[in-house]
């Protein structure tokens, strides 16, 4: 009798431990909004001066502002690119591509010569890298979001989802934090003249410590398999040969619904960072220099104010996620929304009686916990609204999109509306609007909590 034929392994590649999962998920985007808010503080505090000092001090900031909003822009762009090869090839190899392009142009805005140095030329470089950074975030948070959302455990998807959400908290107390310990080693001068150590290479620091983070990045992602359910599509043939024609094809409905509902969440985003950073060291009286009026702190006042509220912002973004597994998306977004377009609306009410530490602090603490319980579901939310073989593609366009809808212009539509006599009741009056846009959206979208992620049909 001859011997029976050995048995052929038909072992599918181990999955990702789950505390894997989450770190790979989280240092990713921590360092991608580190790099972000890296360059947005910059922006309000260094760049007008180095990059652009031949414009008046509004034109000067408008211009660093034109910079800042370049990126998101790009990150569509970065989507398409992105997205194409993380729905072709594979999550892991596209995530560390996004991260290897963010990383690197955020290390060399930390070598760039200054206008003193090559005129022209330095805020045109300054451009280039700030459009490079957001192509590479454009395919940065997809990924993130699909890592941990593909390889959750059954009906935690949302707590799943939150973890890459966790990184802009993390990532803006890890700059600003810098920023603060690089402030207090080279302090302003009593009347507010920026420190000439700062000026001349100190604001550098936080650009090229990111490379240390990228080189962490990178070593968790390598370590990491492709998901059960991508592994899936590539076994079935079901890879989409161009998953933007196939998204726009099969998918446009849950784009349309994806990038309006994440509207809100931007616009409050940028504004209770950025914006509120500008109005918070503005001079509190009128001056020559000084066309807007504002709270008056110092910058390092003013960012360890931030940061507390941003402490709430990363405690309320895993409560949200927790509340989506358990209640639903829609049944914990709507709601979130309804106060983000109230809160819009007492812009202006919680200065009108005090500008002191309290009542700044306790307005960017009910603004930052709006903005960690809308931000965390969208973790869940976005990736779940399309089929897995568009899935990066779909859910990254609908991301950076929304980005340009809601956080490019922000921080410029904002500085607009900042009355001359300090009133920024308009500005919350736009944050207003912008939660009614997506609360519209929200109402569009199907409940995805009990979805597969496996069933290709269309979710929107």
């Amino acid at each position: 009798m001859s011997a029976a034929p050995a048995p052929t392994s038909t072992t599918a590649p181990a999955g990702n431990p789950r505390s894997r999962v989450v770190i790979a998920s989280l240092v990713g985007t921590s360092i991608e909004f580190y790099d972000f808010y890296v360059y947005a503080t910059a922006a309000v505090l260094v760049f007008p001066a180095l990059f652009f000092p031949n414009e008046d001090p509004t034109a000067s900031q408008l211009s660093s502002f034109v910079t800042f909003a370049l990126a998101f822009f790009a990150r569509p762009v970065g989507s398409i690119v992105f997205g194409h090869f993380g729905d072709r090839v594979g999550r892991k190899a596209t995530l560390v591509a996004s991260l290897l392009v963010m990383g690197t142009a955020t290390f060399l805005i930390g070598c760039l010569p200054t206008f003193a140095s090559i005129g022209i030329w330095a805020p045109v470089l300054l451009a280039v890298m700030r459009f490079a950074q957001g192509v590479g975030l454009g395919g940065e948070w997809s990924g993130a979001a699909l890592l941990a959302t593909e390889n959750a455990p059954a009906g935690k998807r949302g707590v799943f989802g939150s973890m890459p959400q966790l990184g802009a908290p993390i990532g803006f107390l890890l700059a600003n934090g810098l920023f603060i310990a690089i402030n207090a080693a080279m302090p302003a001068g009593a009347d507010g003249t920026p420190n000439a150590d700062f000026q001349a290479w100190g604001w550098r620091i936080p650009f090229l410590l990111s490379a240390v983070l990228v080189i962490v990045g990178l070593y968790v992602r390598f370590k990491l398999v492709e998901s059960t359910v991508f592994r899936g599509v590539q076994e079935t043939g079901s890879v989409a040969k161009v998953p933007l024609g196939r998204v726009f094809r099969t998918s446009w409905k849950a784009v349309i619904v994806g990038t309006f509902g994440m509207v809100a969440t931007y616009v409050l985003f940028y504004f209770m960072t950025t914006f509120t950073l500008n109005y918070g060291t503005t001079g509190a009286e009128a001056g020559p220099l000084v066309p807007k009026i504002g709270l008056g702190y110092s910058r390092g006042e003013f960012l360890t104010l931030l940061m507390i509220g941003v402490v709430f912002f990363g405690i309320f973004t895993p409560i949200a996620g927790f509340l989506a597994d358990r209640y639903g998306r829609r049944r914990t977004l709507i709601p979130t929304t309804v106060g983000i377009a109230l809160f819009g609306l007492t812009f202006q009410l919680w200065f009108a009686a005090s500008t002191g530490p309290i009542t700044v602090v306790t307005f960017l603490i009910v603004g930052l916990s709006l903005m960690g319980l809308t931000f965390g579901p969208m973790g869940a939310l976005l990736p779940e609204l399309f089929p897995t073989n568009v899935r990066y593609t779909g859910s990254a366009i609908a991301y950076n999109v929304a980005s340009i809808i809601g956080a490019s212009l922000a921080p410029t539509i904002a500085l607009a509306l900042w009355r001359p006599d300090g009133n920024i009741f308009l500005v919350g009056l736009y944050l207003t609007i912008a939660a009614v846009v997506t609360l519209v959206a929200l109402l569009f979208v199907r409940e995805t909590k009990s979805a597969a992620l496996d069933d290709a049909d269309e979710r929107a």
